[in-house]
């Protein structure tokens, strides 16, 4: 079937019955258009307003007389004169609508809008209505052209300036209620209505809530609950339960409302209930809108341009709604981030934390109380220490209660793990009512949520007594967000406590070992008792025998050492340093190498090296450099870096980067911090700070991962001449490759004293090797003890690898330390001839004799039956070969007094307190 209008365009119409042939008298407009007026006598009560209607180009219009005029369209195809028009009247044609039922359809689906349709619809209702007399509101009917010009008035004019008006008072509204009270008061004033009512419904506990404003502010609302059960005996429960738009001319006729207004409606006779329906479906609210007695009744116009103005609520709840939601939101984060900084920056104690997640989550939901009680996994039983008793600063600790997990409602959350929104506690079984009957505190509301930490219930906050109405569901899911910090706060307030208790552990353990690491009273006693002598013959000599002094002389020596540098600074006490010697000699652990021998030996270097060559060193950095040699391998555990990494050691976990010596250093500031020990408490707190920081960076850079950095910065300098010894980073650079240098001194030593060091440091080697192999690791050929005879081609590429290039940058430095670079180049000469024998000759040079080594601990003091062995008991053979310096003979490396196994933990925290320096405490 085709289309109706192209059926109209296209079909040829019947001519109209009793049409003439003259065509009446036409008058002209200059647009080209002509009117031809047809004079009818004829009555028109079907017309009471202005009816177009087009036939074939022709257009009919009834006028306020009794005439039809017809305008046709002016065409260059067809002219005046052969066109035929005819005289019509309002009877011809209806008679001809009547006739032609498909033209006036096809006319209406083409020409005629909707608004038009539903407005002809509305008219031929009424007028039916006004055919049986009044209508079922006992309304009468009112005037059609009256009822036309209010609509407009309504529609246009007054409608849009109250909907303007509503949109600018959104912003000045702050929640649903209030932005509906303007929207019902706009309605009422646009339908005239004496008066109005608003309800909220809420659709879980199917209640109906009258909002009104408050007397002290107009803009504020309050609200209070008129219906609950049966909520249809109301008018607004009427409207509620339906959803459905209600007018009555009569109120309290009308047998649906029996119960009239749910508030007021004595007076009251005309009431129309508007039902607020969201764009989901969903009910929100009742208006109620009402005329008093001789206010006349609400029309079908009243209820549609109220109606069309219901629509705007869903789009201005929808724009608060979402508009309040980000304001909650942000305030949500402000609180959340307030409650983080001062739960998190004042964690002092579990009850601490506590106190301030009571009073924080109280401001939250707006309650009178609240209550946290904690989970104790092992009696499955809930406690709390602390309870708020809703007066400022009240809620502080008291006796400690508990009761089973499975009673009252707190204990329903922690075993569910069930968030509990409880409006009237009373009427829940699971309420405990004899807390209330104890305190004579009335409970009305709860609110219960668990805290979680890891997908485990610790503990449970309870919220008691909403101070304004009941808790929402809008407080559920603000105080969910807030239990998240809750269980982190309580979960670090455990780890703090645990922590706690564990550096009071430690401290303790530390005392307990720092007394058995220092020297005792009668060690001290009796190097006190040893004069220092004012002159050792040949301690400056580069090929001096530290290995050939006694354990009991090494302490002399240094004193001897510490105050010849002291001098320069005129300050020092001899009891502190005589404490801070025994104690580091206390503090190196009995291994073959890196023992107190080593520690002496390197010292002694540093000492010689200061001496005897021409630098330009303060007199704070020589005593930083003799102490940083001193102690630069304390606590040694005869083990390298990369072994306490590959092992998981606990100081590789605490320093990443040069372990060892990050804790030699740590293990320094620990033994200056005891009692007695500070040898450098003379210096102002400046030079104190920067000794440290020298002591610290000489440690580190005898790293040998270090080195090679050093000297190719130092040797680029040097190589360009351009070292200047004010230039504070050249001065750095000197002192980490002359640590080096000493650190390395027993390869530049005599070949005998070489030889015999090399045996120790690769006992070592082995040693730590041997475990490796015991945890099925592969250890490196050095450390290997079956690859014994490859130790020559080893000891060649370590002194061309790195001794050497060491000795020719501080030579080339400091000339005076030439005789070890000389040292060196003729160790290995000797290496290269030895490893040129054969294995079996090789692996027997390189044997250790225990005799031999027997025989030097106690030639050197060291056996348990000869601790009182003094300087006046040291062979004459040791002396003359003190003396001598240069020639061969049988050393020992490893004489150094048995050491308490002292871990060494560390205390950094305390030197940090005492000195706050980045370049002093700044330890990896």
């Amino acid at each position: 079937m085709s289309n109706p209008v192209r059926q109209m365009k296209h079909r040829r119409l019947p001519p109209l019955p009793g049409a003439v042939k003259q065509p009446p008298p036409q008058k002209c407009h200059g647009n080209g258009s002509c009117e031809h007026t047809l004079n009818d006598e004829m009555p028109r009560k079907h017309l009471n307003h202005q009816d177009i209607l087009s036939v074939k180009g022709f257009k009919l219009t009834s006028g306020s007389t009794s005439s039809l005029k017809i305008t046709a369209p002016s065409s260059r195809a067809s002219s005046a004169s052969t066109r035929k028009h005819a005289d019509l009247n309002e009877d011809q044609v209806i008679q001809y609508l009547h006739e032609n039922p498909k033209f006036l359809e096809d006319y209406v689906l083409s020409h005629v809008n909707q608004e038009r349709l539903n407005r002809w619809t509305a008219w031929k209702e009424q007028a039916r209505r006004h055919r049986h007399g009044e209508n079922l509101n006992g309304e009468i009917i009112p005037d059609r052209k009256a009822t036309l010009a209010k609509w407009k008035a309504s529609m246009h004019s007054k409608k849009w300036s109250l909907l303007q008006e509503l949109t600018r008072d959104i912003h000045n509204h702050s929640n649903k209620a209030q932005v509906l009270a303007e929207l019902a008061n706009c309605i009422a004033t646009a339908t005239s209505a004496e008066g109005h009512n608003l309800y909220l419904i809420d659709t879980s506990q199917q209640q109906l809530y009258y909002q009104k404003p408050t007397n002290n502010n107009k803009s504020e609302m309050t609200s209070s609950c008129v219906g609950s059960g049966r909520l249809s005996s109301t008018l607004a429960g009427y409207v509620a339960c339906t959803a459905e738009t209600v007018r009555t001319g009569d109120i309290l006729a009308d047998d649906r409302f029996p119960d009239g207004l749910a508030v007021g409606g004595e007076k009251c006779q005309s009431v129309m209930g508007l039902p607020i329906i969201k764009g989901d479906g969903s009910l929100t609210g009742v208006i109620e809108l009402y005329r008093n007695v001789g206010g006349g009744i609400f029309t079908l116009e009243d209820e549609e341009v109220a109606i069309s103005m219901v629509m705007w609520a869903d789009l201005c709840v929808e724009y608060v709604e979402m508009y309040n939601c980000m304001t909650r939101q942000r305030k949500l984060n402000e609180f959340l981030l307030a409650v983080t900084k001062s739960i998190f920056q004042d964690i002092v104690s579990m009850d601490t934390v506590i106190m301030k997640i009571m009073n924080y989550a109280k401001k939250l939901v707006n309650a009178d109380r609240a209550s946290l009680f904690l989970l104790d996994t092992n009696t499955n039983e809930l406690y709390a220490r602390i309870f708020d008793t809703g007066k400022i600063d009240e809620n502080l600790p008291s006796k400690e209660i508990r009761f089973p997990m499975d009673k009252g409602v707190a204990g329903h959350v922690a075993s569910t793990g069930e968030i509990l929104n409880i409006a009237d506690a009373y009427t829940d079984r699971r309420f405990n009512r004899e807390v209330d009957m104890q305190t004579g505190y009335r409970t009305k509301s709860i609110l219960c949520m668990p805290i979680y930490i890891r997908g485990n219930i610790i503990g449970v906050v309870q919220m008691v007594n909403k101070l304004q109405g009941t808790f929402t569901k809008s407080d559920e899911e603000s105080f969910e967000t807030f239990a998240v910090y809750c269980g982190l706060a309580l979960h670090h307030a455990k780890l703090y406590e645990k922590i706690r208790r564990s550096e009071q552990k430690y401290k303790v353990a530390l005392e307990v070992l720092s007394y058995h690491s220092q020297s005792s009273d009668d060690e001290f006693t009796t190097v006190k008792e040893v004069p220092v002598p004012d002159q050792i013959t040949n301690i400056t000599h580069y090929h001096f025998s530290p290995w050939a002094v006694t354990n009991m002389e090494k302490p002399i020596y240094v004193l001897y050492m510490f105050r010849d540098l002291f001098r320069r600074i005129n300050r020092y006490d001899m009891d502190s340093l005589i404490r801070f010697t025994l104690t580091v000699r206390k503090n190196y652990r009995n291994v073959p190498y890196h023992n107190w021998d080593h520690a002496f030996s390197v010292a002694h270097a540093m000492y010689t090296v200061i001496k005897t060559s021409e630098h330009r060193f303060t007199a704070q950095e020589c005593l930083a450099l003799f102490v940083a040699c001193l102690c630069h391998d304390l606590d040694h555990r005869g083990k390298t870096n990369a072994f306490m990494v590959k092992s998981a050691s606990p100081l590789a976990a605490i320093y990443s980067t040069s372990t060892m010596e990050h804790h030699h250093f740590n293990q320094t500031v620990t033994i200056l911090q005891n009692d007695g020990h500070n040898i450098f408490k003379h210096l102002s707190s400046e030079d104190y700070k920067r000794m440290l920081s020298d002591i610290r960076n000489s440690i580190l850079a005898t790293d040998l991962a270090m080195f090679f950095g050093n000297k190719a910065k130092l040797k680029d300098i040097a190589d360009r001449n351009g070292l200047s010894w004010k230039d504070d980073e050249h001065r750095r650079l000197v002192h980490a490759i002359v640590m080096t240098g000493c650190d390395l001194v027993a390869s530049a030593k005599p070949w005998k004293m070489q030889l015999d060091t090399v045996k120790y440091i690769f006992e070592e080697f082995y040693q730590q090797g041997d475990e490796e192999k015991a945890k099925g690791l592969t250890p490196m050929p050095m450390m290997d003890r079956e690859k014994k005879h490859e130790l020559p081609q080893l000891e060649v590429g370590f002194l061309v690898g790195i001794c050497l290039p060491c000795y020719e940058l501080m030579a080339q430095v400091l000339p005076e330390t030439k005789p070890m670079k000389d040292g060196a180049l003729s160790n290995m000469k000797k290496w290269k001839q030895l490893a040129e024998k054969p294995r079996d000759d090789v692996e027997a040079e390189l044997s250790i004799d225990i005799s031999e080594r027997r025989h030097s601990l106690i030639q050197y003091g060291e056996h348990p039956e000869d601790d009182s062995s003094t300087d006046s008991e040291k062979p004459e053979d040791i002396a003359e070969e003190t003396e001598s310096c240069g020639e061969d003979r049988d050393t020992d490396v490893s004489g150094s007094s048995p050491t308490a196994s002292h871990q060494g933990e560390d205390s950094v925290s305390d030197h940090v307190l005492i000195h706050e320096d980045d370049s002093v405490h700044c330890v990896e």
